[in-house]
């Protein structure tokens, strides 16, 4: 499928690097657009609210082609959470259209109002949904494209299979259509293509990087991490995701013996973000991460095997 207007010729890979909740930031996202991706990050990360303004003037800045070598950087995106307990929302999607943000990744919730507001100004809006039903309900309320969040991604996901999510998607949308979930190789990007996405959604591996806004403790345990290491829970937010086996330990946890949560309770204001800082989102394709490098090298990683790959199959 094409790729939407927004991104075509922009990309050196058909890649998103995905909104990681805290750890994302200015420096991340400049890294990541500069280096041939999309680069985002969640509004809530610009805390207090006012800083999301600041980090909007940064970004855009430095994506300049006069501040970027003369190069044309690949569009980057703002993640906003639509769910009710987010009191930002409306101040934030104000910053965004004042910006212009040129992509807004909705999470947790589709509300027609956001869609309006982004395409008010020409941007476009992509929702990540982690089932077909939800999927319909997206795109009926005006999302331009989707984010399938199979299994294995990191933070918040889904338990479908990548092939089973993608297919029952494909059998009724033609939009721009993005797979997250263990992905951290240049193959995998391949493979998503290949089973009918246009392209890889990926988080994880991004965390092992100079750039990142994690503690030193938290990029190293993700280049130790294997699927192994990695529990899936709603405890935290009351809403299933996967964590870092050695930083539920560290809470004084039992890992293989954690309470259900109230899905009803669901809270991303602030008290979530004190749950992210000492509980480690993180995904099952952390076994392809071998060393804390800079966002730059780790797209270069991505697009030789992305290539390698290619050749493989043209054998």
């Amino acid at each position: 499928m094409p790729l939407p207007a927004i991104l075509e010729g922009r990309l050196r890979l058909p890649v998103i690097a995905a909104p990681l909740f805290i750890i994302s930031n200015p420096a991340l996202v400049i890294a990541q657009c500069r280096a041939g991706v999309v680069g985002s990050f969640p509004a809530l990360n610009a805390r207090p609210a006012e800083q999301l303004d600041e980090w909007l003037h940064e970004i855009r800045e430095a994506l300049q082609p006069a501040a970027a070598g003369g190069r044309m950087s690949a569009p980057f995106a703002v993640n906003q959470i639509v769910h009710r307990s987010n009191e930002r929302l409306e101040r934030d999607l104000r910053v965004c259209v004042d910006h212009k943000v040129p992509i807004v990744i909705t999470s947790l919730g589709a509300v027609e109002e956001v869609n309006q507001a982004v395409h008010a100004y020409g941007g476009i809006v992509l929702h990540d949904v982690i089932n077909d039903r939800f999927a319909h309900k997206a795109v009926d309320k005006g999302a331009d494209g989707l984010i399938a969040v199979a299994t294995g991604a990191g933070g918040h996901a889904g338990t479908l299979s990548p092939f089973a999510l993608i297919g029952e998607i494909r059998r009724w949308f033609e939009g721009p259509l993005f797979l997250s979930g263990a992905i951290a190789t240049g193959a995998g990007v391949l493979a998503a293509e290949a089973i009918g996405a246009d392209g890889a959604y990926i988080g994880s591996a991004f965390i092992a990087t100079e750039e990142a806004r994690a503690e030193a403790t938290y990029k190293q345990a993700v280049v130790d991490g294997r699927a192994a290491d990695i529990v899936y829970t709603n405890l935290f937010t009351g809403v299933h995701g996967n964590y870092l086996r050695r930083s539920i330990e560290a809470a004084g946890l039992d890992p293989d013996a954690l309470p259900q949560s109230d899905p009803s309770a669901m809270n991303f204001g602030a008290g979530a973000a004190k749950a992210w800082r000492d509980i480690w989102g993180s995904g099952q394709g952390i076994g392809a991460v071998d060393a804390v490098v800079p966002a730059a090298a780790l797209v270069e990683r991505l697009a030789n095997e992305y290539e390698a790959a290619r050749r493989r199959l043209r054998r």
